[in-house]
């Protein structure tokens, strides 16, 4: 059985030159980049020069990247560490119902700390609203974190917007760019943002390695202590291997830029069409936001099968896709995301999101539509 991967938005598969990369230094250099001798000079030029390249790529200076264990971690150390630097300025923060979990639980904690985190929902699309965030704004915020675009939907905040917004009321922004790095430009010096996470095994890079975009100005509290790395932001020795081939695959995505967002559009495009063809339009619903979305995720519910029966039937056909966010997917619970988007329970109860990137054709977007197409009929005829 040749197997379909369209769950992009959860992992992506390593590009070829990204694994070379990171052979070359897991083989070549063995060196701590905080030793004063030839090795760990060498090793300090790995992640020196791999900085320069991620900081070119995301239009910032070299200086305001630190490098992390992955958007997880990166949503931390901005959340957190924002909010204690700023501890004698106020208690509130602003963020919204559909966030990471990376972000959600940081919050929830905050909030077990004494903070007061105000939550802003969203339309049936998965948008904000930038009128209740105007009326959620207080004296005493702190912090606005927000993400840039959902890793369920695929829809696009006004993150310029929100920015703006921020600045006029001097509160920290940070936005998580996980999901919406590889896909969407970003020039980190052309947003109104001060704090950006990234993630590199979104992009075709390897997994257990990110980056937090620090504005220079602003101030941030380390979460880890022990060594004076990554200018006492982060401590510990750095993933040097995972540095360089998130360098590496950031790299790639941000040259062929134009060429990936094509190639992702006309994917989806062809899996609308064909689900026409072989479902039939009423019987398929799209969730998210028409245009301001991302073009390499689609949500789609199909009421006449639960999430759950329709993701085990396309798994048995060698097609992986997914019910949600892959921290929760283990989860029997409905989307939260979906949940906030106001659904009527029947699209809550059988939503499927299709991502797709490198390595994924035509063909196979085509096989998946036609199979999605045998395997309600086949439990419409079932007894």
């Amino acid at each position: 059985m040749n197997r379909i991967y369209l769950d992009h938005a959860a992992s992506t598969p390593m590009h070829p030159r990204v694994a070379e990369a990171m052979m070359n230094v897991m083989t070549g250099q063995y060196g701590n980049p905080s030793s004063i001798h030839a090795f760990g000079r060498e090793a300090k030029r790995t992640v020196s020069g791999a900085r320069d390249s991620i900081a070119a790529s995301l239009g910032c200076k070299p200086d305001e990247l630190v490098f992390t264990g992955g958007g997880t971690e990166s949503d931390n150390l901005a959340i957190f560490g924002a909010v204690a630097a700023r501890a004698d300025q106020g208690k509130h923060v602003i963020t919204t119902e559909i966030e990471h979990h990376a972000v959600l639980h940081s919050c929830q904690e905050l909030e077990r700390q004494g903070y007061d985190v105000t939550y802003l929902s969203v339309d049936e699309s998965g948008r904000i609203k930038l009128e209740e965030l105007r009326e959620a704004i207080r004296p005493d915020t702190v912090l606005i974190t927000m993400m840039y675009a959902n890793n369920e939907v695929g829809t696009i905040q006004p993150i310029r917007e929100v920015g703006e917004l921020a600045r006029q009321h001097d509160i920290l922004f940070h936005t998580d760019a996980v999901q919406a790095l590889g896909s969407q430009p970003i020039s980190c010096r052309d947003l109104p943002v001060d704090l950006i996470s990234f993630s590199a095994h979104k992009i075709n890079g390897p997994q257990g390695v990110g980056a937090l975009y620090v504005r220079r100005g602003v101030t941030l509290e380390a979460r880890s202590h022990g060594g004076l790395q990554e200018r006492q932001r982060r401590a510990g020795t750095e993933n040097i291997a995972g540095i360089a081939g998130f360098a590496e695959a950031l790299k790639i995505i941000t040259e062929n830029a134009e060429e990936h967002q094509q190639h992702a559009l006309e994917l989806k495009k062809i899996l609308l069409d064909q689900l026409a063809i072989h479902v039939g339009t009423e019987h398929f619903h799209v969730n998210g936001h028409h245009d301001y979305t991302l073009p390499n995720i689609l949500n789609i519910s199909f009421p006449e099968v639960s999430t759950e029966t329709m993701l085990m039937n396309l798994d048995m056909e060698g097609i992986a896709v997914a019910s949600g966010s892959a921290c929760t997917s283990g989860s029997l619970e409905v989307s939260h995301v979906l949940k906030a988007m106001n659904l009527p329970e029947a699209f809550l109860q059988s939503a499927i999101r299709f991502s797709w990137g490198l390595g994924n054709t035509t063909k196979e977007i085509i096989t998946t539509a036609e199979k999605i197409g045998t395997i309600l009929q086949r439990l419409r005829n079932k007894p």
